[in-house]
């Protein structure tokens, strides 16, 4: 144990099958940062297993107890789980890559929430016995929750939900029908707000469209490139931030440094690789393959073209150039293009189950949220037994973090019934 201000701060390895159904095969380390209030660290306080964003996304590194956390130490211990690949979880990097070779495919494949849920049961085990826990899902750590309580809802006692419900049946091609409108909607409201901004970017593409412009790895900076700028906007202060992004762009007539540089560390994904390696395999349920859906979406929507005025950003979305022009990402392109073929993935939610679940649920759904499609989340709220929701526009796809405790201390209200 270390202490830090406020916090009393444990780190736990485990070591898991790669493959939950082949035990006795190879074997990963997945880590988790058990946090506590340092005045009861030593109570026997009920555990908060907190899943975080992604696909690929890594636990929070708390600098201090606030927000959301600082709410769940006055009554529980937190764990803050690396999901298995990324931080300190046996990480799948470039390494990983060129190790596997050939075999990356099938390697990946252990990888979705299936494995993550059973990594998490093989945890509680191992710090809470036969006791069971509550969760906190962010975004796909919905996803991961409502997974957990279609394989094994023994395990949880509550959960509470920040803009992560799934459409239980809804595949790739689905999703990103719903979500390149609502991507179209969100760049419509910031060019709204920011006027200037449109002749900016433009001029931004023109150029990148005639010349060569490197960032700083080398990599060519196309318009295509450019407008995945557009993740930016599902977030509280995206618009902000993409706005002052812009506002550096130009040295005289060229792209400034420091624009290239932050603009490569945004789209590379050099350091979350799974990011995209996953993003559209987590849709991926029975024998329908993914086969690049948000490509496919795009190629009815000419607005999104690369010479368009004013020019759309895109958003959560993954396309296979990225794996060929994208150093970061380069070394999982014959991986990302055999997952997206793929055609025998196992289901990751139990609709029957789902429905006559016990498990006290609290879920906020975020009515403009640009990355988890409010229609399809109502709709599963509507699904899952024992699940109350919250809908409101007052926070963007990271209420949970923006509001302070707000958000956190309601859903937990609503699970225990005080509210």
């Amino acid at each position: 144990m270390i202490r830090m201000p406020g916090m009393a701060v444990t780190d736990h390895h485990f070591t898991v099958p790669l493959d939950h159904a082949d035990p006795g095969g190879p074997a990963i380390t997945v880590f988790a940062r058990e946090v506590a209030d340092p005045v009861r660290a030593g109570e026997d306080l009920p555990w908060l297993l907190f899943l975080q964003g992604g696909p690929g996304g890594k636990s929070p590194r708390p600098t201090r107890p606030d927000g959301w956390l600082a709410h769940a130490l006055r009554t529980h211990r937190v764990l803050l789980l690396d999901q298995r690949g990324t931080g300190r979880s046996t990480p799948v990097t470039a390494a990983t890559a060129a190790r596997l070779g050939d075999g990356l495919a099938a390697y990946l494949r252990n990888f979705r929430a299936d494995a993550i849920v059973a990594d998490a049961e093989h945890i509680r085990r191992a710090l809470c016995g036969d006791r069971p826990w509550e969760t906190l899902g962010q975004s796909y750590g919905g996803f991961l929750t409502l997974t957990y309580l279609s394989h094994a809802p023994e395990g949880l006692r509550a959960c509470y939900v920040t803009g992560g419900l799934s459409g239980l049946t809804a595949g790739a091609d689905e999703v990103y029908a719903h979500t390149y409108p609502r991507v179209r909607e969100k760049v419509e409201r910031f060019y709204a707000r920011y006027p200037g901004d449109v002749a900016t970017v433009r001029a931004m593409a023109d150029h990148l469209a005639a010349t060569d412009v490197r960032l700083p790895d080398g990599d060519r900076l196309t318009v295509r490139r450019l407008q995945t700028l557009g993740i930016l906007l599902g977030m509280g202060d995206g618009a902000e931030r993409l706005h002052w992004l812009f506002d550096e762009a130009w040295d005289g007539s060229a792209p400034s440094d420091t624009f290239l540089r932050q603009v490569m560390t945004l789209t590379s994904y050099a350091e979350g690789p799974l990011y995209g390696v996953l993003q559209e395999v987590i849709y991926a349920q029975g024998a329908t393959p993914t086969a690049w859906a948000a490509e496919r979406a795009l190629r009815d929507r000419p607005e999104f073209a690369p010479d368009a005025d004013p020019l759309l950003f895109t958003g959560e979305m993954f396309y296979p150039w990225m794996f060929e022009e994208l150093s970061g990402l380069r070394p999982f392109a014959e991986a990302a293009h055999a997952l997206a073929e793929t055609r025998d993935w196992p289901a990751l939610y139990d609709p029957a189950r789902l429905a006559a679940n016990t498990v006290p649920v609290a879920a906020v759904v975020y009515l403009d949220d640009m990355y988890v499609d409010a229609e399809l989340s109502l709709r599963t709220a509507r699904s899952v037994g024992n699940l109350r929701y919250w809908a409101t526009n007052e926070w963007e796809h990271d209420g949970v973090r923006a509001s302070g405790d707000r958000v956190l201390s309601r859903l937990m209200d609503m699970a225990a019934g005080r509210v």
